[in-house]
């Protein structure tokens, strides 16, 4: 039973920063995009981002993880992802 809890905790974990990274450029603007003066913060890089919102991305990241891995438990738990049936489509002999 734990090792079955701590299983489903280590996927999510993984498709958490999956979908983390890959909401990470959304809304990002730099420097240069925004219209700030390049000159008013000397060594400053023009494509540095102004606003990250990365609390907002996490949220976002929360949100549609959960909603993955709760399609992906159910498409598991339903027989949709068993590694026969997988390897029947795919074309891989067991």
């Amino acid at each position: 039973m734990f090792s079955q809890i701590g299983s489903l905790l280590a996927i999510y974990f993984v498709l958490w920063w999956v979908v983390f990274f890959v909401t990470l450029p959304f809304g990002v603007r730099n420097r240069s995009e925004s219209g700030e003066v390049e000159d008013d913060v000397p060594g400053a890089d023009p494509g540095a981002p102004v606003v990250t919102l990365l609390a907002r991305k996490a949220l976002w990241t929360t949100v549609i993880s959960a909603a993955v891995f709760a399609v992906a438990l159910y498409a598991y738990r339903s027989g949709w992802l068993e590694i026969e049936r997988l390897s029947k489509l795919l074309g891989f002999p067991l």
